[in-house]
This record gives C-alpha cells, structure tokens and sequence, in this order.
C-alpha cells in the first residue's frame, strides 16, 4: 500500500482537532512530523483532504468521505495489535455520556469494565448531549449514552432503557405536599434549571410547549447536583431524572410536585457514527450496559449503591 497506518492517523487527529500543532500533540508527535505525514499523505495521491479556514483546518469533500474509513481501518488495526501483545483485542474506548447517566451509571459500568477487562484503557467525556450528538459525529467519541434526541443523518441510534423527569422542591417550599399543580402556577414559579442545549432542558420544554407562558428561569446550572442543592436552599424548583433524585427523596431533603399535565418521561439512548466500526470494546461495553438494566423499566429501578 502506498500510504500508512501512520498516516491515517494523523489525518484523523487533524480532522479532528481541526489544527496541525493540537492533533501533533494529542498523538506525542513533534508538529513538523505530524506535518509531514499528512503532506505525505495528499502528495502520494496528488489530492487535498482539508483546506485552511482561518487558523483551522476544515475537511473537504474527500476529506469526509476517508474520515470514517480511516477511522474504521485504524480501529481495527488497534484491535490487531492488541491481539499480538496477547491481549483480548479490547484496546481504547471513548465513551461520551449525558450528566444524568455520566454521574450515575457511566463510572459503574466503566469500573465494571475495566475489572472484566484489565487491559482495557477506557475515556469517558460528561457533556450535555448536543455536545456529545457532535462529538459523535466528528469521530472524537466512539460511543454516546444520552438522555435527549438526536436526529442526524449520521448517527445511529439505539434505545437503552426508559427514563422519567420529576417536577421537585424543597420540603419548605409553598408547592410541597400543594397535590397536584396546574402548569400556569409552574410557570409563575422561579426555576432552577439545565443550560440550553441538555437533553433534561428539552424534554421540560417540549412537555411545556402546548402551554402559553415560558418558564421563569432564576438560575441555569450545568451539574445536576449544583441545581439539587439551590432548590435545596429555597432558590426555586427544578426538574431533573427521577433516578438522579432518588436518594434526596428517601431522606426527604427535597420532594416531588405532581405534575399530571405534563409527560416527562424519555429514553436513554446509545449512539455511534454510522460508519463506526463496532470494535470489541464498544460490542463488550454495550452488552454490559444492556445486563445492567435487565429486567427493570425505568432507570431509578436499576440496583445501585446508595448514596449517603
């Protein structure tokens, strides 16, 4: 063949950082070496695979369609050399998760993981899921775990196991033990709630939308913990997973609002580039994901330890 693993490599690090110097440093490389490889690279085959906009480096046409190729065959290149150190052909997983199951399930099941598979390295990035729906795309992550929608073209996705928001507040608040609450009072409420682009902000917003009046947003809070402590503190109510809210509402720190008018409920969802090639990895950490929520219907049934 006229190009190399090494090659590809840089180019993919390029696409993906969008800089020759980043993708340099993320591979160990000096930036001339990294240089070289990708103008190697484009003169065996007399093409262009990114052009310059500005201080970045942006794919092209042909750029985007070897990405997912190169990414595929350098995947499976991985997987060749683990087996020949005698390994299982696990190698490196970079799992991106949504804050709900980042902070809840995703540290369990990459613990489980790395105990099942010791010679596993695993990444796990918590963003909220626009970020991870992106991340996905551009091949940085090789598996997502989110909680809102994703519709692009490019992205496969599989449902997980069904989740619920709840509507809550503190129990010195006005609204806790009120029964069931009409939305027009919600709305006139002071709200403690997710920055724009989560999947928990979305799915309020879209259980909301047959009403008029927006909500009134006190505070946006990108933790899920930071915003169970300002409704703690009085600040205002909040709506986060009901899993996320299970041990507060056993030691009744904060309590459930009723909330008939509006279907909280959504999916947890796998997703991965279209072009992915399902490594050992990825096929191992999905069937672990999967045994995790056998028999249960909704995340807050699943058996976790508890929180103190």
């Amino acid at each position: 063949m006229r190009f190399t693993l090494r090659q590809l490599e840089v180019f993919v690090a390029v696409a993906q950082h969008e800089s020759v110097s980043r993708a340099a440093r993320a591979l160990a490389l000096s930036q001339s070496a990294a240089s070289s490889a990708l103008a190697e690279l484009e003169r065996q085959f007399d093409c262009q695979l990114l052009d310059r906009h500005g201080k970045r480096l942006r794919l092209n046409a042909l750029g985007f369609q070897l990405l997912p190729k190169a990414v595929a065959l350098l995947d499976r290149a991985e997987e060749v050399e683990e087996l020949l150190h005698g390994q299982q052909g696990i190698g490196v997983l970079d799992v991106g998760a949504t804050l709900t199951i980042g902070n809840y399930l995703a540290t369990l099941l990459i613990s489980d993981f790395m105990q099942r598979y010791p010679g596993s390295r695993v990444r796990l990035a918590v963003r909220n899921t626009r970020a991870i729906v992106e991340s996905v795309r551009h091949h940085r992550l090789d598996l997502g775990l989110i909680e809102g929608q994703c519709e692009e073209e490019d992205v496969v996705t599989q449902p997980w196991v069904e989740d619920e928001l709840v509507v809550f507040c503190s129990p010195r608040h006005p609204l806790a033990g009120a029964g069931e609450v009409e939305l027009s009072r919600l709305l006139r409420e002071a709200w403690i709630m997710r920055e724009e682009g989560s999947g928990t902000r979305l799915t309020l917003e879209q259980a909301a939308r047959h009403r008029r009046g927006r909500f009134n947003v006190l505070l946006e809070l990108e933790h899920t913990e930071g915003i169970k402590r300002a409704v703690e503190s009085g600040l205002g109510i909040g709506c986060v997973s009901r899993l996320a809210l299970r041990d507060a509402f056993r030691r009744g720190s904060l309590v459930p609002i009723a909330t008939p008018e509006l279907d909280l409920s959504r999916q947890f969802t796998f997703i991965w580039h279209r072009h992915k090639y399902l490594a050992t990895g990825m096929r191992e950490f999905l069937k672990l994901c999967r045994q995790m929520t056998e028999g249960v219907t909704r995340s807050d049934q699943i058996d976790l330890p508890p929180v103190p």
